[in-house]
């Protein structure tokens, strides 16, 4: 049997599914186009990694669509030197990609922190839904999962102009958002419906302001 050619299946991964679905942000192409997908699914996965399609995981969790991924951080809009907190990465792809974009990445999953990271990640296991406050104020919050609504918890911990990236999920259909904070009030604004992986730990307490 042929030994899987990884490098060609990131390119072809770029090439048809992140540039053809608004996946313009050249930092995430490169950032995608550079760090090894198949080092953070298991290894008998390891075949599908650049696959359109969620990935199980072992623990019975699941990795989402590399285009889920790419969305999340083009809406995101991470520069250099960002602050960003990281909620819900379950494999540590996503913490890897802003590490290659050079942000600093707060991580806070349910899960223990994967071998391999950059050191400059910072990893934290612990409820995602109460993010990381002793280390507020975050220029971007990254929630990697679909989620009812965004937390007040979460809103406070985020610098004034700071935005946001996650699923939101309204009547059983999520859609990818991004918000920015302002007056101390984070707005949203509903981009693409897209089936991604659902973030327990983020119960219904009031409805989200999407416009």
């Amino acid at each position: 049997m042929s030994e899987v050619d990884f490098g060609a299946m990131r390119a072809a991964m770029v090439a048809s599914q992140l540039r053809t679905s608004d996946v313009n942000d050249d930092a995430v192409i490169a950032a995608m186009a550079s760090v090894p997908r198949e080092d953070y699914v298991p290894a008998a996965r390891r075949s599908t990694a650049y696959v359109d399609r969620p990935i199980p995981l072992e623990n019975g969790q699941v990795m989402n669509p590399p285009l889920v991924t790419g969305r999340l951080l083009t809406l995101a809009q991470v520069r250099p030197g960002d602050k960003v907190l990281l909620l819900g990465d379950v494999t540590g792809y996503t913490a890897a990609l802003l590490a290659k974009i050079g942000a600093q990445a707060t991580v806070v999953s349910e899960n223990a922190k994967p071998s391999g990271l950059p050191a400059s990640v910072q990893w934290s296991k612990s409820n995602p839904a109460k993010g990381k406050a002793k280390d507020a104020p975050y220029d971007v919050i990254l929630i990697e999962g679909a989620v009812p609504e965004f937390p007040a918890a979460l809103a406070s911990q985020l610098a004034d102009g700071g935005k946001v990236a996650l699923g939101l999920v309204e009547r059983g259909v999520t859609r990818l958002c991004s918000g920015r904070k302002a007056l101390e009030t984070v707005g949203f604004v509903s981009h693409y419906d897209m089936d991604m992986a659902v973030l327990p730990g983020f119960e219904s307490k009031s409805a989200a302001f999407v416009f």
